[in-house]
């Protein structure tokens, strides 16, 4: 697969994982960062979710988002911009979906970053596309991973892609206040380059365990 190509083969474990996870969060409130043509909330959202927020840039697919789901707050813009403005935060958001394809860090750290309600327990499911460009660049290009690069040197980032993401997610909640509480994740789809994790944030939590 060419560097920057989308790999689409990997939807029904984007699915299972965010059912899973939704079983841990009552009543959840859905905040999707890149709604598409809204496949994921087909699936995993629906008929369990009255309230949510989606963001898209393509100005079709949001207008297919709208239709979709007249309950939910569809706008039609960047979602890191939006999301470090605090856009959305008219809702408690407690489940956070990433789909952005590559890096997820950015969108990470505007939510993180933001003024925003947060519930006590939070779930936050990533499918991060950026395991692939570490293979062919190398971290020292991505510019949200230099901290990682720094510690532990450029082949650790490919090789122990996952452990990395556990230990940057980690951080980045604690900075809204919140502690691992359980993880689970995985590579997969073409060459293993793209990777699914899942966890549970809450609120000064002290241990963490494994899904």
């Amino acid at each position: 697969m060419a560097a920057g190509q989308k790999d689409n083969s990997t939807l029904s474990l984007k699915v299972s994982l965010r059912r899973n996870l939704l079983r841990e969060i009552e009543k959840p409130v859905v905040l999707e960062s890149h709604g598409g043509y809204g496949a994921i909330y087909e699936r995993c959202y629906a008929h369990l979710v009255a309230e949510g927020v989606v963001f898209e840039k393509d100005p079709a697919k949001a207008a297919v988002l709208g239709r979709q789901r007249p309950t939910w707050a569809v706008y039609e813009a960047d979602c890191v911009g939006a999301l470090a403005a605090g856009v959305g935060g008219h809702l408690a958001v407690s489940f956070f979906d990433l789909d952005p394809y590559g890096e997820p860090w950015p969108v990470v750290d505007a939510i993180f970053g933001s003024k925003r309600p947060w519930p006590e327990r939070i779930a936050v499911v990533v499918n991060d596309g950026l395991r692939q460009n570490l293979r062919i660049a190398g971290g020292w290009k991505v510019a949200s991973l230099e901290a990682m690069t720094a510690r532990y040197g450029n082949r650790a980032l490919h090789d122990h892609y996952l452990e990395i993401c556990r230990e940057m997610l980690a951080e980045k909640a604690a900075q809204a206040g919140y502690g691992l509480s359980r993880w689970a994740g995985y590579y997969c789809g073409y060459g293993q380059m793209m990777t699914h994790y899942a966890a549970v944030l809450v609120r000064n939590a002290a241990r963490s365990s494994l899904m």
